[in-house]
Order: C-alpha cells, then sequence, then structure tokens
C-alpha cells in the first residue's frame, strides 16, 4: 500500500494536474488514519484553493453547525477526513463553480481511503457525491436524496451543500433542518464520543 506522501506527490505529478502544479497550487484534501467521518463533496472552493483550509467559511460554518462540531474539533479531533471529488478549484461557471473533473475521484479516491480503515460514516454533500457514490441506488433528484438519509445508512449519509446559494432550499424544505440534521448530530456525537 501506498503511503500519504507517496499519493501526495503522484496527484502532483499526474499529467491532469500539471497547470495546477505549474502554478504552485497544491491539492486540498485531509486524510487521517484515525479518521471515522468523512466528508465528500464536489471540490474546494477558490477560497479555500487560496487559503489551502477547506471549509473555512460561511459554508464550513453551517455544515459545523450541523454537524454539531466546533471548529477545534472540526479541524483538530482527528476523527474528520475530507476528500473532495477533485482536489482543485475546477473554476467559475454560468451557476456556481464548475462541477468537478471527470476521472479524478476514480484515480485517487480508492488509494486514499485505503489509508482510513476506520470510516464510520461518509457524508456525501451535494448531487456530484451523491451520483459519484450512490449510482443508481440514489433517488430522482437531491431532494428525495436527501429526504430519504435514512436509507443509505450506517455507510451513507447524502446531505444539501450548506451554501449560502442554498438558503432558499432550506426555507422551502424545513425538513431538513427539523428532521435531517437532529439525527445527522446523534451519528456524529456518538462516533466523537467513542
Amino acid at each position: 500500500m501506498k503511503t500519504a506522501d507517496q499519493i501526495f506527490e503522484e496527484i502532483q505529478a499526474d499529467p491532469q494536474n500539471e497547470q495546477f502544479t505549474k502554478d504552485g497550487i497544491l491539492p486540498l484534501y485531509h486524510v487521517d488514519p484515525t479518521a471515522e467521518i468523512l466528508i465528500i463533496s464536489q471540490a474546494p472552493s477558490r477560497k479555500a484553493q487560496e487559503s489551502m483550509v477547506f471549509w473555512d467559511d460561511p459554508s464550513g460554518d453551517r455544515l459545523r453547525d450541523w454537524l454539531g462540531l466546533s471548529k477545534d474539533e472540526f479541524y483538530n479531533s482527528g476523527k474528520v477526513a475530507v476528500l473532495p471529488l477533485d482536489f482543485y478549484y475546477p473554476g467559475k461557471g454560468a451557476h456556481g463553480d464548475l462541477p468537478p473533473r471527470k476521472g479524478f475521484a476514480e484515480k485517487w479516491h480508492e488509494p486514499l481511503l485505503a489509508l482510513m480503515p476506520n470510516i464510520k460514516v461518509k457524508l456525501l454533500i451535494g448531487q456530484y457525491a451523491q451520483k459519484y457514490y450512490l449510482g443508481k441506488a440514489r433517488e430522482r433528484n437531491l431532494t428525495e436524496t436527501v429526504r430519504n438519509f435514512d436509507q443509505y445508512l450506517p455507510d451513507y449519509f447524502p446531505l444539501v451543500h450548506p451554501s449560502p446559494l442554498n438558503y432558499g432550499w432550506m426555507k422551502q424544505h424545513p425538513w431538513f433542518t427539523d428532521e435531517v440534521v437532529p439525527e445527522l448530530r446523534k451519528i456524529i456525537h456518538k462516533i466523537m464520543a467513542e
């Protein structure tokens, strides 16, 4: 099995990432051999890529609120890992950030997951993560997949992205805050207490 350092170097050396490496941009993800909670989302934001700190923005604040975790627990407990579907900011599209590049997660998730044997739950944030990990098992759309989150437990917990762009979605679907978030917190608190 390859080490985390070997994989990190291989990601940078991959021709798919050549321009990022030439520009001095490092891949952004976080693996920890003791991690038990894995956050899988689309790709780092522009701000995260610049600061090299994942989820350090209003979306991250909301995500931590949903999880019931402090910043210190989130970043320093050793229980939380982060594997976006692409480790580089993909650029801006007409309606938000561009999607993660095809073939990226297929190449890098498996070797990195092998380094984290204690993962108990994978949080699938947004449609791209849900499509990749749930495939045909997901519902007809993101809303229904999230509403039926309990069908995917204990391995997966599908979530809407905590972006401010989704505040309208959350207003239209109060069941998310009333029913889904409390169940998510129970699972996370149980893992953090073990």
